[in-house]
């Protein structure tokens, strides 16, 4: 799925290095899930996507915030992970994340495994998603018209 048209413009306020970050975590995501929507928040202090196979927040299976200095990868339901097999962080009621500095030390094979366990939360929650199998689409949600966004280097 090619991200909406958008997308760019929200990310171009973050540098090259963060912009790729969040590239390749988003095709790591979308190649994992292609049926995935992705709904898109561009937010006063953080881009943030969500990837649920509807368009709505509440089915929701992972995440993505774009900050300063690091993307995290968050699971809208992730103290509902059975096998999380690396270490989550968050003291929230539900979400959890892992927050990426570098794509080469992000454990994909490990993560692409809370992915789908993710997702088999979010299909349990709602049982009409489990047979979505068209492609995904990428949806802006809202932006905010004030933003803190990090200082270029």
């Amino acid at each position: 799925m090619n991200p909406h048209p958008q997308f760019a413009s929200f990310l171009a306020a973050y540098s090259p290095e963060i912009q790729q970050l969040t590239l390749e975590l988003r095709a790591f995501i979308t190649d994992t899930i292609p049926e995935a929507n992705e709904l898109i928040w561009d937010n006063y202090n953080a881009l943030a996507t969500a990837y649920s196979k509807s368009e709505k927040l509440t089915d929701a299976f992972c995440h993505l915030s774009v900050y300063g200095k690091y993307v995290n990868i968050g699971f809208n339901r992730g103290v509902e992970l059975t096998r999380p097999v690396v270490k989550l962080e968050g003291t929230g009621k539900l979400i959890r994340h892992v927050r990426v500095t570098d794509i080469k030390d992000f454990p994909r094979e490990e993560i692409r495994e809370m992915i789908y366990e993710a997702m088999g939360i979010a299909d349990m929650r709602n049982p009409a998603l489990a047979e979505k199998e068209t492609p995904g689409i990428s949806k802006v949600m809202s932006v905010s018209e004030k933003k803190r966004r990090p200082a270029q280097p």
